[in-house]
């Protein structure tokens, strides 16, 4: 079966949902399970109208950070190919901003996977977050609810 295939993509543009999962098929009919997960920009954040959101990162850096965190997801569970695509710059809300997806032949590690990853991008991924409303600009801070469902995965699969 060899080593999963994995693709992180950090880009402006917006992203083709049904293409990416197609991308993450071999052509060999070995996934039994593909699970995905796609997150958008909210019209609010914490009582807070959202009119735009602006995502930064450090180029090259970010993508090293998300490329560990596949590769530890592939070390964690039997998976065929995982694949990130994370948006950056001006986002309004209903935009979509990320999207993950596992593929495995079975589907409880492509769901855990999955979940596992997009934990992980959220505490260890460095983007910046900066969102503006009728209230003017900031930026946003880590939640701690974020650590907490991150560090269910310390010390092996959930």
């Amino acid at each position: 079966m060899g080593a999963a295939r994995t693709s992180v993509l950090v880009q402006e543009a917006e992203f083709d949902v049904a293409a990416l999962q197609r991308g993450l098929l071999r052509g060999d009919a070995a996934e039994g399970a593909v699970a995905t997960f796609t997150g958008y920009v909210r019209c609010d954040n914490e009582q807070r109208s959202v009119s735009s959101m602006r995502l930064e990162h450090y180029p090259g850096m970010t993508e090293s950070s998300i490329e560990q965190i596949l590769d530890e997801a592939c070390r964690r569970w039997p998976l065929l190919a995982t694949s990130v695509v994370h948006r950056v710059g001006l986002l309004q809300p209903g935009d979509p901003v990320v999207w993950v997806g596992a593929a495995s032949a079975h589907r409880e590690a492509a769901f855990e996977a999955c979940e596992f990853i997009m934990d992980y991008l959220k505490t260890r991924a460095p983007f910046w977050k900066k969102e503006t409303g009728p209230a003017g600009e900031h930026w946003v801070a880590p939640r701690s609810s974020d650590d907490a469902r991150a560090r269910r995965w310390r010390g092996g699969v959930a």
